[in-house]
């Protein structure tokens, strides 16, 4: 089973818990003590080195892949391509919204240029929390096209039921190239939320043999790691999606978070995959 790790996320969750790296030098330490404690891969987000805001920019995801490509870990690296799909138009005015969807290029500029084995694909127009996410057709194709020519492998990041539907659609197209990889994302006000059977559910819509992975937030972290065992699928643990290793407790980092997934997938009676492994199981 391959354990996946999110290390920082893009949202504001700085002020949070003191643990959520920041500088693409912490970003970078994190990935590799995760993958020290089991992860076999790295999910990326960059972060505004002075604020902590959410941010990007090539340079940010050079200095944080150098940094692990450097250190000779061999764990696999996923980079998001997530940011720039945030839409929220006032109420008073909706005309008058900045415009927050940013063009498909600027979204996987990074991953052109530093061509990780994995990215992140949205598939998701959805209200995501308390403002909408747009991914349309055409930005999505544009996106897909891209990130194939710079030989890598789109994640496909799914919220709920329409949207395992539509990269099934997508995949038909011949728009995503076969074998895919699914990422379940569930628990996220506006999408499908973090139970057994939302996540059965979405499995039982994949063809035989489909790649597929799977995590909850906070709370529901780590029922979701053992729920997705359980029905055949990979795990995702890390900062971005939880903060805490129990009740009350900050997790000291996104070690901890693996190494309780690591527990639990072995409890089950499951092997803890490499990064070689992970690259023969997703075809990379």
């Amino acid at each position: 089973m391959i354990v996946s790790c999110a290390v920082t996320g893009g949202s504001p969750m700085t002020k949070n818990s003191r643990y959520v790296p920041i500088t693409p030098k912490r970003i970078a330490e994190e990935a590799l003590a995760a993958a020290r404690a089991g992860a076999a891969v790295v999910h990326i987000h960059v972060r505004d080195p002075e604020t902590g805001a959410p941010g990007g920019g090539v340079e940010l995801f050079r200095e944080v892949v150098s940094r692990i490509r450097d250190s000779g870990s061999d764990v696999v690296i996923n980079l998001t391509t997530g940011p720039g799909a945030r839409f929220d138009p006032p109420i008073d005015d909706p005309r008058s919204a900045e415009v927050m969807v940013r063009p498909p290029d600027e979204r996987v500029e990074h991953v052109v240029a530093l061509r990780p084995e994995i990215c992140s694909l949205d598939i998701a127009t959805m209200n995501f929390g308390a403002s909408p996410i747009v991914n349309s057709l055409d930005h999505i194709r544009h996106m897909a096209r891209a990130i194939y020519e710079a030989g890598v492998k789109p994640e496909l990041e799914v919220f709920d039921l329409g949207q395992v539907g539509y990269a099934l659609y997508l995949i038909e197209q011949g728009i995503i190239e076969k074998p895919p990889f699914f990422q379940f994302c569930l628990g996220i006000r506006g999408g499908a939320p973090a139970t057994t059977e939302a996540m059965t559910a979405m499995k039982n819509m994949l063809p035989a043999g489909t790649v597929w992975s799977a995590f909850g937030i906070s709370r529901s972290e780590f029922p979701m790691v053992a729920q997705s065992v359980i029905l055949g699928g990979h795990v995702r643990v890390g900062l971005e999606d939880n903060l805490f290793i129990a009740q009350g407790e900050l997790a000291e980092g996104n070690a901890p978070l693996v190494e309780r997934a690591v527990t639990i997938v072995t409890s089950i009676g499951e092997d803890i995959a490499s990064p070689a492994d992970a690259r023969r199981i997703l075809s990379l």
